[in-house]
């Protein structure tokens, strides 16, 4: 668990990263560089889950290696999904990674949500659902891993 207290706003106790695959964690389904060494470093303190429509159809062979839960999302309505699987959670102990329209309800129903932006884009939807943006995957995780960071952007 990550305890950060936010001045002027709340304190978090965070117990799982929920995560987007295609476009947060991959380009093109290939897991970027250095992302499963960090996963795995953040893992020690988190649960990790790996949610995804498996666009490209490689994320279980990708994900190999990492401590995650992985949810292969079938059938319509991965918004719905996603969104559910953190209320399941308990959506205030759960950090959320995402770029895409399908990450945005997902995104805004975790403790904090953060938008990613990568090859693929972030969609508006993604974007204005999300309470931080990030440039890469690294950088999300180096914020759990370094809450001082949080603070520094959340604080009111």
């Amino acid at each position: 668990m990550i305890r950060i207290d936010i001045p002027g706003a709340v304190l978090l106790e965070i117990e799982h990263f929920v995560i987007d695959f295609s476009g947060t964690l991959s380009v093109d389904g290939v897991l970027i560089p250095r992302v499963k060494e960090e996963l795995n470093e953040l893992a020690e303190r988190l649960h990790i889950h790996v949610l995804t429509s498996d666009t490209f159809g490689k994320a279980r062979e990708e994900l190999e290696g990492i401590k995650c839960t992985v949810k292969i999302l079938d059938g319509d309505d991965h918004m719905g999904q996603k969104e559910r699987y953190v209320l399941s959670l308990g959506a205030k102990r759960v950090t959320a990674l995402g770029n895409g329209n399908n990450d945005a309800r997902m995104l805004k129903a975790a403790g904090i949500g953060i938008a990613v932006c990568l090859k693929e884009g972030c969609s508006v939807e993604a974007l204005t659902s999300a309470k931080i943006l990030v440039r890469s995957p690294i950088d999300a995780i180096a914020l759990l891993l370094n809450p001082k960071r949080l603070i520094a952007t959340l604080r009111i």
